[in-house]
């Protein structure tokens, strides 16, 4: 039968098409237009000479949303919202950085002008030391609410009690959704009021309906307004629409929602509940058709739903229970793979795994997990990044934005279960142009199942990798005498 097309909304069936290929496309800072002197030079002073393909389209679209300064949309409508959908290791955080900056230089007040919600802390860090090296110097405050420090501690960072009323201590908050509606609903004088950016990044996990919650409280803490008394009552910012002689006796600060992710729901009734405004979507998942004649044409292609790096080369090994251990140790130890990220699927996939690699020998691992604390995480990754760390075992939880530095393998210990997983996993090697690997350990009882989802994800270059069972067995005596060493130990 003839597959049913869904209706798409326009912005989404004709969205703004970015350059893939992130070398070939590399624009050169001083050729984007409108950005600020000063934000050029410290771009330069970080070693950025030039910008890839979706901050160059991105970072000149937010700017121009507020061209007219923060108060106003241009022509004093409210601004557009904006999806990015980019593979990962594209740029994404600097387009979002650089702009909401730069708009908020000539701010005078302190107060929370920009929001970003992330969903895990170490994305937030992240995050957020990008916003301190870009608004060091400018006077902006940047503030990171991640439950890292205890909710006393960030209140003070938040807020501060006057003679006059409370005054805003941040202009930019990064923060985690949990942490973040704590502060809303129980920190007093805390305003989100005068917010004039929210920005959602890894946007389809947010809007997973743990999340949504939390943005919804976002929006209602933005359109409330505080009487005399500083205590909170009705909503005041209206809804938007045009200029009237009685809309514009108070200037109201337009809320713009800026939405990115690797892999954005094309999935309309999703999108809708995030409310958003005559949004415009910049995406670089299409494919390519060629055309006799006129070089090349763009099709949307409904059937290729995620781009991934241009670098990456895939392969997967059909293979049992039993040989996983040891077709790891072969990928280590025979073949010499060096910078390896290897996910599991649970933390206590993890632990058992790290231990056996350990009462084997011969390999530097480490494990990396929510189950170990901020600071030695930190620590695991800078090793990681050193090359001190060969091997580094990991859950999805980093699997996601993390820009772990030089990973030459992704090796999917458990084949993943999602497609949204495989693709988060495995880009996060091939990031920013360069070449990058992943191998999936597949068991024979899975592995139509994977193929199918890598197929009817559009992904159609992994190549089937079988190692020999002779090639293992000089790690099999070694191997046997590691898991009775680790008997013991458990017991």
């Amino acid at each position: 039968p003839p597959q049913v097309q869904p209706f798409l909304p326009q912005w989404l069936a004709q969205p703004k098409l970015m350059q893939k290929r992130i070398k070939d496309n590399l624009v050169p800072i001083g050729e984007v237009p409108g950005i600020h002197p000063r934000l050029l030079k410290k771009l330069q002073m970080n070693g950025i000479e030039s910008f890839f393909p979706v901050q160059a389209e991105v970072i000149p679209a937010i700017l121009q949303s507020a061209a007219n300064g923060y108060l106003m949309g241009q022509g004093g409508y409210r601004p557009k919202d904006i999806c990015v959908s980019a593979p990962t290791g594209s740029g994404k955080t600097l387009s979002f950085v650089i702009p909401i900056v730069q708009v908020l230089l000539d701010r005078v007040v302190c107060q929370v002008r920009a929001l970003v919600v992330l969903p895990t802390k170490e994305l937030a860090q992240q995050v957020s030391k990008v916003f301190n090296i870009y608004s060091d110097g400018t006077g902006l405050k940047v503030v990171l609410i991640t439950g890292q420090k205890s909710f006393a501690k960030e209140q003070e960072m938040l807020v501060q009690k006057k003679v006059t009323g409370y005054c805003s201590l941040a202009d930019i908050i990064v923060a985690t959704p949990g942490r973040l509606t704590d502060h809303i609903s129980q920190t007093p004088g805390f305003s989100l009021t005068q917010l004039r950016f929210l920005i959602v990044d890894e946007a389809d996990r947010m809007i997973d309906d743990m999340h949504q919650n939390c943005l919804n409280q976002i929006v209602k803490a933005a359109f409330r307004v505080e009487n005399e008394s500083g205590s909170k009552m009705l909503f005041q910012r209206t809804k938007p629409g045009p200029i009237t002689a009685a809309s514009s006796c108070y200037p109201q600060i337009p809320l713009q929602k800026l939405l990115f992710s690797a892999t954005l729901t094309q999935d309309p009734e999703k999108l809708q509940q995030l409310d958003l405004f005559q949004p415009r979507l910049f995406t670089s998942v299409y494919s390519e058709r060629k055309t006799p004649g006129n070089g090349t044409e763009t099709e949307q292609d409904t059937n290729k739903k995620y781009t991934l790096p241009e670098g990456l080369s895939q392969s997967y090994v059909p293979c049992d229970l039993n040989s996983k251990p040891l077709l790891l140790l072969h990928f280590m130890l025979t073949m010499k793979f060096t910078r390896v990220l290897c996910f599991t699927n649970s933390r206590e996939a993890s632990h058992r795994l790290f231990l056996l690699v350990q009462a084997f020998g011969g390999v530097t691992a480490a494990e990396f997990s929510s189950r170990l604390p901020p600071n030695e995480r930190q620590r695991t990754m800078k090793e990681f990044e050193q090359g001190k760390i060969q091997l580094l075992i990991s859950t999805d939880a980093t699997a996601r934005g993390i820009d772990v530095k030089g990973v030459n393998y992704v090796i999917n210990y458990d084949a993943p279960q999602f497609i949204r997983t495989y693709i988060h996993r495995v880009g996060r090697t091939a990031r920013a142009g360069k070449a990058g690997v992943a191998f999936s350990l597949v068991l024979r009882i899975q592995e139509r199942r994977f193929l199918r989802m890598l197929r009817d994800a559009g992904i159609q270059d992994v190549k089937k990798h079988p190692v020999k069972g002779n090639s293992l067995k000089p790690l099999v005596q070694q191997y046997e005498e590691a898991l009775c060493k680790l008997e013991k130990t458990v017991k």
